[in-house]
């Protein structure tokens, strides 16, 4: 058992500042931009009405016939996580105005053998936020030390959640277009988003604002990034991802299927303790593992027993 002064929740509050003064600056610029373009297209407008009309009616025919798109580098739907930032799982209280109190885990590094966890998560389930702010601290050094295989998958439970706007579904697709065009940086777009939630029945971020937060957890090609969140990319996918997770079975599992959000699954196991409890996560982990590893073989007195026993004199003669 090891304990520690601060709570297990990720990334601290001066970090979690600096990405949504970053995202402010980005939408601020992204904003400036528009009204140029808007200007500008508003002056084409004039003198090229039919044109515009044409091209309109070319979209709107491509929009409907465009295939389902799939996101690169995902493995049954989910995100492996294959490092973590230090920097991005430091604690910091879920309440900003609560006091650090001291928490006891276990220490799983010595126990766990190889452990394959996927979490399905949805970006506007209150339990995946709680989940993630409890766990992704412990979650991140086992997957450094490479003593567990974390994947996520995003999912669309909540989508009539957000009056109308889809958030659950947008944020979703949102995560598949930074797993697909910057996966470096797919962990911490996944954590922001699951950290720093909307309230359910709320408007939740726009495109735009999705597409700001990719830029600002530091996106390797922000130009694909950002085309591809606003231009709802992988949204049918998101869509047909959860259809798959409520049908089953889900990775890693016989039998499985989506039944809320979050749910996390490991070794074959789903997970129905307390989601704000890390140490009880953290013992999950260990009991599984244990179980996962104990092969019966046999005692010495077992195998040595055969060599004395007459079974060989009783065998009738053929």
């Amino acid at each position: 058992m090891s304990s520690d002064e601060t709570p297990n929740v990720p990334t601290p509050r001066n970090s979690r500042e600096a990405v949504r003064e970053k995202a402010q600056q980005v939408h601020a610029q992204q904003s400036r931009a528009r009204i140029m373009r808007r200007i500008i297209i508003g002056a084409v407008a004039i003198v090229a009405v039919g044109a515009i009309g044409t091209a309109v009616t070319m979209a709107v025919t491509s929009t409907i016939s465009k295939p389902t798109m799939s996101p690169k580098g995902m493995t049954s739907d989910g995100i492996v996580v294959q490092n973590v930032i230090e920097s991005a799982t430091e604690p910091v209280p879920s309440d900003p105005s609560a006091e650090p109190t001291e928490q006891a885990t276990p220490e799983p590094s010595a126990s766990l053998a190889a452990v394959d966890v996927h979490i399905y998560v949805d970006y506007l389930s209150p339990g995946s936020g709680e989940f993630e702010r409890a766990n992704a601290r412990q979650l991140a050094g086992w997957i450094n030390e490479g003593v567990a295989t974390v994947t996520y998958h995003p999912v669309s439970m909540l989508t009539a959640s957000s009056n109308g706007t889809k958030y659950s579904l947008r944020s979703a697709a949102a995560a598949a277009c930074v797993a697909t065009h910057s996966s470096a940086q797919f962990y911490a777009f996944n954590h922001e988003l699951l950290i720093d939630q909307p309230e359910v029945d709320s408007n939740g971020s726009t495109d735009v604002e999705l597409a700001d937060l990719a830029v600002a957890v530091g996106a390797d090609n922000p130009k694909a990034v950002r085309n591809c969140i606003e231009d709802a990319d992988y949204v049918s996918w998101a869509k047909e991802a959860t259809s798959r997770a409520l049908a089953g079975p889900l990775a890693g599992s016989d039998d499985l299927v989506l039944t809320s959000a979050p749910m996390v699954v490991v070794n074959g196991e789903a997970y129905v303790g307390s989601l704000k409890d890390p140490a009880e996560f953290s013992q999950f982990m260990i009991t599984v593992a244990a179980d996962s590893d104990a092969t019966p073989t046999p005692s010495p007195s077992t195998t040595e027993e055969p060599v004395e026993t007459p079974a060989a004199e009783e065998t009738p003669a053929e």
